[in-house]
């Protein structure tokens, strides 16, 4: 796989932002995952913070370290040092993913839009289910909330815009669709997405190490439950 090219752009005082073709694409969040390995791995001293994205990577640095060590101004340093830094990715390394089953219950009375939305596309709930538990799903970004993980991409079929009018209130661990993505609220929130179910797992803890339950890169699979085993399993919030 040739490595697609990117651009360095300054992000205020001490980020920089790589960026590759702006899409949803499973060969561009490679190269942002092997890049944010790379960095990681490395250790730097004057990386402060590392934020994959969809076709992103987000490197909060420490400006005086920078300013100290380095003889070139930040965007000078940026394209030699950096450059040769994330020179020979290795965009093959999907041994780095981590696979992760999330249980989810799919009853109406937990997904709040999944009859409608099933009516919507012309086929039974059962259907809808089999579809977007029938795959595994790349964990592409986490943002909106503390540890909302910004998956993709669901079937062609089940492809669905955001609600018109959002939720004042989702419940925590609901599982929805949004475009191509499916995503899970890790915290109560409004929300305009699709929600087809919820899962008992706590999505995000701040006593936990890490925290968000998704990482970046990981690979996901829903696996259908009862609602009986969702309450059995339900974790508090």
């Amino acid at each position: 796989m040739q490595p697609l090219g990117y651009d360095i752009i300054q992000q205020g005082e001490n980020a920089l932002l790589l960026n590759w073709p702006q899409r949803i694409d499973p060969v561009v969040n490679r190269q942002v995952m092997a890049a944010f390995r790379r960095l990681r791995e490395l250790k730097l001293p004057w990386v402060r913070d590392l934020i994959p994205a969809y076709a992103s990577l987000t490197i909060v640095y420490d400006a005086f370290y920078i300013y100290e060590h380095f003889d070139h101004e930040v965007s000078g340093w940026a394209n030699l040092h950096l450059r040769e830094l994330l020179q020979d990715l290795d965009v093959t390394d999907i041994m780095a993913a981590r696979h992760i089953e999330v249980p989810v219950c799919y009853d109406p009375s937990l997904g709040f839009d999944i009859e409608a939305l099933a009516a919507q596309k012309s086929m039974s709930v059962d259907e809808l289910i089999n579809l977007h538990s029938g795959r595994s799903y790349t964990v592409y970004m986490l943002g909106f909330l503390p540890g909302f993980p910004y998956m993709g991409s669901v079937d062609a079929q089940l492809v669905a815009p955001r609600l018109s009018k959002p939720r004042a209130l989702v419940p925590a661990g609901c599982v929805g669709i949004a475009g191509e993505q499916t995503g899970i609220y890790p915290l109560a929130s409004p929300g305009g997405w699709n929600i087809i179910g919820q899962t008992p797992l706590r999505l995000f803890d701040a006593a936990r190490e890490p925290a968000s339950y998704c990482q970046p890169g990981d690979q996901v699979t829903f696996v259908p439950i009862s609602a009986g085993e969702f309450f059995q399993m339900k974790q508090p919030s």
